[in-house]
């Protein structure tokens, strides 16, 4: 069975994460400070903080720029239902746009026409690797003084050319950028995630809030020559990444630089082999302005085509596939959201596409399998 994605990881990993074990310190502590410096380094932030998981986050994200209850925040219901639940964690209101149906992600259009006085932020995703239109989104936030939130969960090493010159997502353009290490993404914690700034006093808030909004850090309080009582001035939330997983991403980012040259190298070769036997489905489009890590590999299926059945006969031939991306206003969770803005391209990708196996050790002959079940169960599939 060809899986969707696979962890690329070996023994330096285990070897990392079984010396924090036997140092004895496995909770949030130097190996974490050291994977936030290492990774603001990589992406060219000012600042870099260890969480959880990129949820929270997003959760984190949208306090430090004044998202509170009854406040909107511009977003795309064709994304993972967290990006939505973020928003409502803080009691807000998502308002859902459309997305571009090439590379699937905002439409900067549908996000100008859905600004209205109670806007606070605009909330947009770098659906499964592909950059954002920054610029065009970062013009509408200033024209209307709102805040830029990205959620980078899937573009660790995803490029945008800004001004003439290439940086990496997570060198915010916005004000904050959250990403994810879950197994599916390009590089892995296990869980874990992280969100960069350019903002100091927002680093400030994020490093409070996510250990309970201590005032005096563990590594403060361990290494002090005097009794140090803590305080808690202010709500907090148990966010913290564990060093553990720390250790296992110090060695992860070093090996991006391979990693994204063969997800590119794949990604190429998808669209060679898939243009020469099925040259109906539609391909993904990367502007000239973007560059993505290809965290996954996403194709429209020709028109008529059962998605559902084309599915199944991959499976029966060994391939795993998944669905278009969800659309969060389709699912029970977000039911008492009211959706105001047409969603006809978000609601076409997930019912009209698939993700096609996708991961860093695939092979040529594994990926000349993917491509031969996606054709036979095109053809035993008719409209």
């Amino acid at each position: 069975m060809i899986p969707l994605a696979k962890p690329f990881l070996d023994a330096r990993e285990s070897e990392a994460a079984g010396a924090v074990v036997l140092s004895g310190w496995l909770s949030q502590g130097p190996e974490v400070a050291a994977f936030e410096t290492e990774f603001a380094q990589l992406v060219g932030a000012p600042h870099a903080v260890a969480v959880a998981n990129c949820t929270v986050g997003l959760h984190l994200a949208l306090l430090a720029v004044g998202v509170g209850p009854g406040d909107e925040v511009v977003t795309v219901s064709h994304s993972f239902l967290a990006t939505a639940n973020a928003i409502r964690y803080c009691r807000a209101v998502p308002v859902f746009v459309d997305v571009d149906p090439g590379t699937f992600n905002m439409d900067p259009n549908a996000v100008a026409n859905a600004i209205t006085p109670r806007t606070r932020a605009i909330l947009c995703v770098h659906q499964i690797g592909m950059p954002c239109d920054l610029v065009r989104l970062k013009a509408i936030a200033d024209a209307h003084g709102l805040a830029l939130v990205e959620d980078a969960a899937c573009a660790i090493g995803s490029e945008i050319r800004m001004e003439g010159q290439w940086q990496r997502i997570g060198r915010p353009v916005g004000d904050v950028a959250a990403f994810s290490f879950h197994p599916r993404k390009v590089i892995t914690t296990g869980e874990g995630g992280m969100l960069t700034t350019r903002h100091a006093e927002m680093d400030a808030k994020f490093r409070l809030w996510r250990q309970h909004s201590m005032n005096v850090s563990d590594r403060v309080r361990h290494s002090a020559a005097t009794v140090v009582f803590e305080s808690y001035p202010e709500l907090g939330y148990n966010y913290r990444m564990t060093d553990i997983q720390a250790a296992v991403g110090r060695q992860q980012i070093r090996r991006l630089p391979e990693i994204i040259e063969h997800r590119r190298a794949l990604a190429d070769a998808y669209r060679r082999k898939i243009a020469a036997v099925s040259p109906e489905v539609g391909l993904p489009v990367e502007p000239d302005w973007a560059r993505s890590n290809w965290q996954s590999f996403c194709v429209r299926l020709p028109a008529g085509a059962d998605q559902r059945a084309v599915m199944q006969r991959m499976l029966d031939g060994g391939v795993a596939t998944r669905r278009g991306v969800m659309c969060a206003h389709r699912e029970e969770a977000c039911r008492d959201v009211h959706r105001r803005h047409p969603l006809v391209n978000s609601e076409r990708a997930q019912e009209g596409c698939i993700l096609l196996p996708l991961y860093t050790q695939m092979t040529e002959g594994e990926q000349d399998q993917v491509v031969e079940a996606l054709r036979a169960a095109l053809v035993k599939a008719p409209a």
